[in-house]
């Protein structure tokens, strides 16, 4: 055990109280600033209202865009958790000439700059398959948030298989199953935290995504955070827009706990 002097462990505790105001006071702010009266949100609030809460309810605009941002998020998160979990056991479980540089390229796209990626799929998407019918559309979007989501998934699998080995499918084998009902009987069950993890690490990175969807998305779709941005700066919006901020600020933090609990790897995130 690590002995540290008190002097030591009272700078560690400063830096860590320091970084977690900077982190959360201004998330606390926006939920604040949401039942403020005034529309300019000064601080102090001049007063407590739900006017923005009942307008952000009745907001059409604002519940379009989050129908869309759940389905993009739940195709994304499906064709993640497929090819996910393909390359994850394809890397884990089979050993085969350039297999690290596998692994390599589909970590790749956590790495890059979102706008890295969004201008490579917006050139893929008009440039090389606009010829053939291809438009940008919800259909792209999905596409694009999935090239990230995979990583997620992958991460989580391929650490869970990790720490498994095989001596469960061996055990299984060795018992007169054949692959079908190994993988069905013992791997899946094995990794069922570890899928729901990544499905909900995945969601969430795609439901408020906004970088590679600006690219994406073409002028017919519009995601949540999309409407967030464009409504920002609006003097009518902005009050239901503050609301609808504190509404996924505190939804956020359902799939992470979630994953936390379930999962017990930590998947990488964008930078």
């Amino acid at each position: 055990m690590i002995r540290r002097s008190p002097g030591l462990r009272r700078a560690l505790l400063a830096w860590t109280v320091a970084g977690l105001v900077l982190l959360y006071v201004p998330l606390a702010l926006v939920v604040l600033n949401s039942f403020n009266a005034s529309r300019t949100f000064g601080f102090p609030p001049s007063g407590f209202t739900l006017r923005w809460w009942i307008a952000a309810a009745g907001s059409s605009g604002a519940l379009q865009a989050l129908g869309t941002s759940v389905l993009a998020g739940l195709c994304a998160t499906a064709i993640a958790l497929v090819l996910g979990t393909m390359a994850a056991f394809a890397v884990q479980r089979f050993r085969f000439f350039g297999r690290r540089a596998v692994s390599f390229l589909v970590v790749l796209p956590i790495t890059l700059p979102g706008i890295v990626t969004g201008i490579a799929l917006n050139a893929t998407f008009t440039s090389l398959l606009g010829p053939v019918g291809v438009t940008l559309g919800l259909g792209t979007v999905i596409v694009g948030h999935a090239t990230f989501c995979i990583v997620i998934v992958f991460n989580n699998v391929a650490a869970r298989l990790r720490r498994l080995g095989t001596s469960f499918e061996e055990a299984s084998a060795d018992l007169g199953a054949n692959p079908w009902q190994t993988f069905r009987l013992v791997t899946v069950p094995l990794l069922r935290g570890a899928l729901v993890a990544g499905a909900l690490l995945a969601f969430a990175l795609s439901f408020d995504e906004i970088v590679v969807t600006t690219f994406t998305a073409g002028p017919t779709v519009q995601t949540l955070p999309i409407w967030i941005f464009g409504n920002l700066f609006r003097p009518n919006q902005a009050p239901v827009v503050n609301v609808v901020a504190a509404v996924l600020t505190l939804v956020a933090i359902v799939p992470v706990s979630l994953a936390q609990r379930l999962g017990g790897d930590v998947a990488g995130s964008r930078t």
